[in-house]
Order: structure tokens, then sequence, then C-alpha cells
């Protein structure tokens, strides 16, 4: 039993900044991580984090704002962003990237010895800082240094099992050890869930093995609604058979996408910004090519770096060379790179207001598993990196001004919650079913990546939603060899798959709900954008059993919506 005034689940970027706010302010405070904080999926981050610093012009001489800034995020999520999120985000960014510099961060420089920026696609500006294109591996060993700095409690590879929860508020959670395979109760006045996004329902994706939507599962567990979850962003460029992300910053420097008779095929689909329109724009021009025959044998286009230079690569991309090297056996300073659209973030997640807060009192959440909306329908490259952080902290300061008037829980209720993790445990490990779990895994891939990938209509929606009910039921069934609680792997593994069926099945329920084209979301037979019926936020929430579909109005106020035109 552990007991603290606030516990952060997840070790990335948002979790870690949160932790250094929290402990800043005196209040005592742990983080609770399934891997090292160093193996969070926020150390894969490649191209940077976008601000309006200025430091290089925009067209005609122009200088960047912050106005700019969000201007670019709300017309790149279909105007699905909620405006008072997207604002503070945007004034807040120059700030973020400045504080990440005097915690340690080591940026890229211009000659001139400011912080270098260039463009990603969907912004009028080169507002992306960046770190080559290690990025969030920087931001992520900065924020790590500091909370090992101040000593803040980190319990790693500890699988969360349960929020704990009275009738009126969360008062703590349950995690199960892996080493030791006990089961561990956490009292807390205050929770955050920072646990990262869900892309491994899918099974062509960029996402780390962990990303299996642990945090969403628990918030649907809890009673807390998800929102928006139709909306996964599909990256245009992964490398073709592995779909390691090829950074947008490739493009950013000048790459340039080639279908197989060698044409620069974005020219047709967006004239104006061609290879650097928004990611839900540049992925479906790909998969288009490819469905006309366009494409290379296998399914895929090629990215040219060529004409960059073989200096120019080595300093600013020398990740991607070193990728594409190891993983594709070409050097991109002679060869171009085969890639191929993959599932690559989560603009849906947790619901939570404008300060991190969920429904339930006491539990809040940031970062990728949350949905604060400030990405809408379509997340703009360099906002990924910037959300995690600004909100890491506002969120933190949130919950400082609040925990004084939380009461400490009593521990009865988080003694009664390890007791039932201990028992739920124990009957997976007892069960006798014959059910292969990984068989369950693949077949869900499967189902996520053909009926709810890039390209959806109803008909196969539904279909792929049976099938997600389906798996649901044999999972109950499903047998694991090792029966120790210690170092068992398969066991975890299962629990995993547990949650990401209930995940999966919020996503099925939220896109066949919507029967319109929104940014990420296209729907073949509702092939255009419905303001009048839909520009509103999905919610799914458990209740008896059964998933139930709300809505909540998207909060406007800077930006009409209009016609995205790249």
């Amino acid at each position: 039993m552990h007991e603290y005034e606030v516990v952060i689940i997840g070790g990335g970027l948002a979790g870690l900044r949160a932790a250094l706010q929290v402990f800043d302010a005196g209040v005592d405070v742990a983080v609770i991580s399934k891997v090292n904080p160093l193996r969070s999926h926020s150390v894969a981050a490649q191209g940077g984090m976008n601000a309006s610093l200025g430091n290089v012009r925009g067209p005609e001489g122009s200088v960047d704002t912050w106005k700019n800034h969000a201007y670019d995020t709300v017309k790149g999520s279909d105007y699905l962003a909620d405006q008072d999120a997207v604002e503070i985000m945007c004034r807040e960014a120059p700030l973020s990237v400045i504080e990440l510099e005097h915690l340690g961060t080591v940026w890229s420089r211009l000659e001139n010895g400011k912080i270098a920026q260039r463009p990603f696609g969907g912004a009028g500006f080169p507002r992306t800082c960046y770190a080559a294109d290690r990025t969030g591996h920087n931001a992520l060993h900065t924020l790590y240094e500091q909370v090992n700095h101040r000593k803040i409690p980190i319990y790693e590879e500890f699988f969360v099992t349960s929020l704990i929860r009275n009738q009126e508020r969360c008062t703590g959670c349950t995690a199960l050890e892996f080493l030791k395979g006990e089961i561990h109760g956490f009292i807390a006045k205050a929770v955050l869930m920072a646990t990262g996004g869900f892309g491994r329902i899918f099974n062509k994706s960029t996402n780390a093995l962990i990303n299996t939507g642990d945090g969403q599962a628990l918030a649907l567990r809890a009673g807390v609604p998800l929102k928006d979850m139709e909306f996964v962003q599909f990256h245009p460029t992964t490398l073709y058979g592995t779909n390691i992300l090829i950074t947008e910053g490739a493009r950013g420097e000048g790459g340039m996408l080639l279908n197989k008779r060698g044409e620069r095929f974005m020219e047709k689909y967006a004239p104006g910004s061609l290879d650097l329109a928004p990611r839900d724009v540049v992925a479906r021009s790909i998969e288009e090519e490819i469905a006309q025959k366009r494409g290379f044998e296998g399914d895929y286009v090629q990215l040219d770096l060529r004409h960059i230079g073989a200096e120019r690569i080595k300093e600013r991309l020398p990740g991607i060379r070193q990728i594409s090297m190891d993983f594709a056996g070409i050097d991109p300073v002679n060869d171009p790179i085969p890639v191929q659209p993959g599932q690559h973030y989560s603009m849906g997640g947790i619901d939570v207001d404008i300060n991190g807060q969920t429904i339930l009192p006491g539990l809040y959440a940031a970062g990728e598993c949350a949905c604060i909306s400030v990405h809408g329908a379509n997340r703009l490259g360099g906002n990924s990196i910037l959300e995690t952080v600004v909100f890491g902290r506002l969120v933190a300061d949130k919950i400082i001004e609040d925990i004084n008037d939380l009461a400490t829980p009593p521990k009865k209720q988080v003694e009664k919650g390890i007791k039932t993790s201990k028992n739920h445990l124990e009957k997976i490990i007892q069960s006798k079913g014959l059910e292969n779990q990984f068989n369950i895994k693949n077949m869900l891939n499967k189902t996520m990546s053909t009926k709810f990938g890039i390209f959806r209509k109803e008909d196969g929606m539904l279909k792929g939603l049976g099938d997600i009910h389906k798996m649901q039921e044999i999972v109950s069934t499903v047998s694991i060899k090792n029966k120790e609680l210690e170092l068992n792997h398969a066991l975890i593994r299962l629990l995993e798959l547990q949650g990401m069926l209930h995940v999966a099945e919020s996503v099925a329920i939220s896109a066949i709900e919507r029967r319109e084209s929104r940014g990420s979301h296209k729907r073949t037979d509702f092939p255009e954008r419905n303001d009048e019926n839909f520009l509103k936020h999905t919610l799914v929430k458990g209740e008896a059993g059964n998933m139930v579909v709300s809505y909540s109005p998207v909060q406007l106020g800077m930006f009409e919506p209009e016609e995205r035109v790249y």
C-alpha cells in the first residue's frame, strides 16, 4: 500500500512534465509506468515541436504569430478542435520550447544561434522547432533527468489494473508489479492519466508495442466517457515493410513523394501545399495512387530526398537515414525511401474539460490519452509534443489548485480494490480455455485496419463491430500456460488485449454513428463534411455492459468553419 497526494499513470512527456510541476509546488507525487520512462513512446517523436517563435520568416518575409498557429491548427482539425483549448496551446507554445531549453533540451540551431524551425504539413509558416530528427528523444531524456534529480518516485514495470473510485470521486489505483507478481494499492487525492495512445489495435502502426490504450480502457471501466474516438490519424510516410515512422520533417526539408511513373502526384491533390498538405490529405492521396495502380508493387510510393544533398540529410535527418539503411537496406542519399501510410496517432481519448478534468472528481488526463480537443478531426505534425508539454504543465497546475480541497481517501476502498484485482488475475491464471490470445489480437488488428482504416463504409464497419463483439466473447476463454503472477508477460498481454477490445468497440461505434467525412474520418458512403448535423464531439460511455453514444458542442470563437483548400 502506497500513499501520495498525486499519482501520475504514465512516464512519457506529459506524465514527466506534470510530475515536475507538482513536485516543484511542494506536493507529494509519484509516477507509475509499465516500462522504464525512457521506453515511453514519446521517445519516438521525430520531427519537432510547433511554436510561433518567428525565427524563420514566412511568405514574403512575414513573421509568425500564435494566431497564425491557431488558425492552421483549427483548419487542420477540420474545425472540430475546441478553439479555446487551441488558443491556450498556441499562446503557451513559445514559452514551452524555451522552458525545455532551460531544462536541458538541445535544439538544432540556425547560423545566427537562434532555435531552428522548419515547415510542416498544414502550416503557413516554418514554425516547427526540432532537434535533428530525434526531438522526442531529446525532450524525454531532459525531463527524465529532471525527475531523477528531484528523486521523484517512479514505479516502473507496474501495470495498472484498475482505478479506485467511490460514487463521488477517484481515490487511487491498483497495479501489478511485473517482477514480483504482487498487486500494489496506491491511495491518492488526485490521479492523472498520461498513458498515451491506442495505435496497436491496428496492424500497420508507427506506435510502440506498449500503445494499447490502457488509460482509455481504465477510464471506460470507471464510468468516464471517451471523446472523438473515430478520429484516428494515419501518417502518410511509414517505412514499407516495418511501418517505422519516416518523419514529416523529411518533407519539410524538401522531400518529394513520387509514384511509379516518377510523378510528383501531390501536385494533383494539393497544388498549393504539395507534399506538406495535412496528414489526412496526403495519406488519402497515397492510398488513391495505390488504388489506381500507380504505386509500386507491394503497395507503396517513394519519398525522394536525393536532391536535398548528402550534407543536409546527414545533419538534419540522421535518424531517418539510419532507419532506412538498417531496415530497408537503402541509403536515402542515393535512393528513394519506400513508404506507405500507417496508423500513427489518436485524436480521440478520455473526455476532459479545458483544465484536464474528467467527469469523475479526482481523475485528470493529459497527453495523447486525453481529448482536450486541440486536434479535432486531424492533428497537425509538430503539435503532439507541444500538447504533452503544455497540458502536462497546465493540468498539473489545476491539480495543485484543487489538492487542498480534496480529502485523503480512506484505505478501505483501495484494500478492496487490491482484493478485487487479485481475484480477477487468479481467475485468468486458472482459466482452462483453449483459445489463443494472439489469434484474437491478430483478428482485431486485421478487423480494425480493413474496416476502420483510411476509407470507411457503413456495411463494412457494421461487420467489423460484429467481429469485435465476437472477440469480446471468446477472449474470456483464453488460457495462458504460465500459472504464476511474477514475470508473466503473457498475462500482461492478455490484460492489454481485454482493454484493446473495449477501445476498439468505442472507435467502431463512434465511426458508424458519424455519417459524414471530416479530417481523418473518410466515409465513402458519406463523402462530404456535414457541419449542420456533425459539427459536434462524439462521446462514448459504458453503461450496463453497453456502449452509449451522445454528443457535446464544439467550442468555436476565433474562426468559423470554411472549406479546407490546400
